[in-house]
């Protein structure tokens, strides 16, 4: 609901999505964005921040700092950190934050638009280490991602896009040892140099 639907259909379990209440949309999906501070608020510690959400549908107080411990252990930081903001933290350590916050609502769906493009290359490993975690516990994912091997290991399905378009789509096998389009093995040989 950030941006209209203009065209097209975006169904979820059988549901066309413009057709459900947002409230019940917020519940099931979640959308963890390329950079954390689009679902941090600067001005709050982050425990505040990943309690938010849990404020809005009424959750009592004990139970919210209760879930927000266990979110923070869940993404490797301790709680300690939820007196923490985000400006006090490292770029991993706010990704693997607004992961949490997006977990709180026990969502059924989570999107991943980049969440490791505006990193260090040190911190992007602890992030891919969370998501590997999440998927390995059953979480149903989406991720738009250039880590190929992260996408290797943990999808069941690899949709390679360009300019808005599906060129491929197949099991990680053999995605990236056959690829069938001349634009997929263009793109794996200059990603994967093979």
């Amino acid at each position: 609901g950030l941006i209209p639907i203009t065209s097209g259909r975006i169904s979820y379990a059988g549901k066309d999505m413009r057709s459900m209440p947002s409230r019940e949309v917020r519940r099931k999906l979640q959308i963890v964005f390329q950079d954390p501070f689009a679902s941090l608020d600067p001005r709050l510690p982050i425990g505040d921040a990943i309690a938010e959400p849990l404020e809005n549908f009424g959750i009592s107080k004990q139970d919210q700092n209760k879930r927000v411990v266990e979110l923070l252990e869940l993404v490797g930081l301790n709680s300690e950190q939820a007196s923490k903001y985000p400006g006090q933290l490292s770029g991993g350590q706010q990704q693997r934050v607004a992961i949490a916050r997006a977990l709180c609502m026990q969502p059924q769906l989570m999107l991943f638009d980049e969440p490791t493009s505006a990193l260090d290359p040190e911190m992007i490993k602890e992030v891919l280490d969370t998501m590997v975690e999440l998927a390995d516990d059953g979480m149903t994912m989406i991720c738009v991602t250039h880590e190929m091997g992260f996408a290797r290991r943990v999808a069941n399905r690899v949709i390679f896009m360009d300019e808005g378009q599906i060129v491929e789509q197949n099991e990680p096998e053999a995605f990236f040892n056959n690829p069938q389009s001349e634009r997929t093995k263009l793109f794996l040989s200059q990603i994967l140099g093979h």
